[in-house]
């Protein structure tokens, strides 16, 4: 089950109790106090860890709490310290104060370790008090208490390349043809209902992380369909890919214009990320496909071709740039494909993969 937001209360280990102790052994007629310290509280931490995709694990606990330290015993032996709480949580985890609303941590970095809260001190045992106007303190310190906090998590996947087009464009079946990944595959709208990772590997050494999310429909920045709740996880991906489908019954141009209205409408930030078009589903254009591919690409205000560095299928017309002079404010390629006839996959796979290098 992929959960991406959970609100819950941590709370730090309380510190044990200092002894009261006095020394009494064979001929030690003036042992003296030898109380020993508590142990200090349990500690909080975060940790980031790539194997986890979810916070499912988080879901239904309202209370998680770290170990409290043991009192301390005789002859000066301090109490154990209490056992830490260690929450894992997968790359792209914020953590917010569900009070105020303050960004506290944001967890990006695998095998990161963050200290969240500390357990509380500790209580000094009565050999500490110890005097010459007091030969025999009766006194030790209580513990200190542990901190509590009420947290909101929230994740946002990272990702090199993020999916965006209207339900049932293809990105389901594109990135499981692409990658590792398996979403669910139908002939029907919002078929993803949450979004998908999938690993795209383009030599023996060389990958990069694509990211599927629901498809976004006019409105989704206000809370239309799926969009508001799933745009957030392209937050963070370094790229775009737009996949306009020119067999659906709305106008490709109006497809694309209504995704970066929408894009930018939630993000100004996310709108302006280097970005490239997969014409989906080219397959099925039984009519003059490079009719429709051409009308697009000027729609763009752009002039089909480009040399064809990546081997594209030679029957279909396109639109790449050059890398040395790629201008950010046009998408770096608009390749005709289909995920299900295996037309231009390749090539789009290699120049994803370049397009990643460019916004790294």
């Amino acid at each position: 089950m992929f959960v991406d937001s959970v609100q819950l209360t941590v709370r730090s280990g309380k510190g044990g109790q200092g002894a009261v102790s006095f020394r009494r052994e064979k001929f030690v007629p003036r042992g003296g106090p030898d109380g020993g310290d508590g142990g200090k509280g349990g500690d909080v931490y975060f940790v980031v860890d790539r194997n986890s995709h979810t916070l499912s694990h988080f879901k239904g606990k309202r209370l998680l709490k770290a170990g409290n330290g043991r009192p301390g015993e005789g002859r000066r032996r301090d109490g154990k310290k209490g056992e830490d709480l260690i929450l894992k949580v997968p790359p792209g985890t914020q953590v917010f104060d569900a009070t105020t609303g303050e960004l506290l941590l944001d967890l990006v970095q695998d095998g990161e370790k963050v200290l969240f809260l500390q357990g509380g001190r500790g209580g000094k045992g009565n050999w500490h008090f110890k005097s010459p106007s007091n030969q025999r303190p009766t006194y030790a310190q209580p513990g200190l208490p542990g901190k509590e906090l009420t947290i909101r998590l929230e994740l946002k996947l990272i990702a090199d390349v993020g999916l965006v087009g209207f339900p049932n464009v293809g990105k389901s079946t594109l990135i499981s043809t692409l990658s590792n990944a398996r979403p669910e595959i139908a002939n029907y709208e919002f078929t993803t209902l949450t979004p998908k990772l999938g690993v795209v590997r383009v030599g023996e050494t060389e990958s990069f992380v694509m990211a599927d999310i629901p498809g976004i429909i006019e409105g989704a920045s206000q809370g239309k369909g799926l969009g508001l709740q799933f745009l957030k996880h392209i937050e963070r991906t370094k790229s775009l890919l737009f996949m306009i489908d020119p067999t659906s019954f709305r106008d490709p141009t109006m497809q694309y214009r209504t995704l970066r209205r929408e894009l930018a409408h939630f993000s100004q930030e996310l709108a302006q990320r280097n970005f490239a078009i997969a014409l989906t589903k080219i397959d099925a254009l039984s009519e003059d496909p490079n009719g429709k591919i051409d009308t697009f690409i000027r729609s763009l205000k752009l002039e089909p071709g480009g040399r064809n560095r990546y081997g594209l299928d030679e029957r279909y017309h396109y639109f790449l740039q050059e890398r040395e002079e790629y201008d950010r404010e046009k998408p770096f390629f608009i390749f005709p494909i289909s995920a299900v006839a295996h037309i231009n996959i390749e090539p789009l796979k290699y120049g994803l993969y370049d397009l990643v290098k460019l916004s790294r």
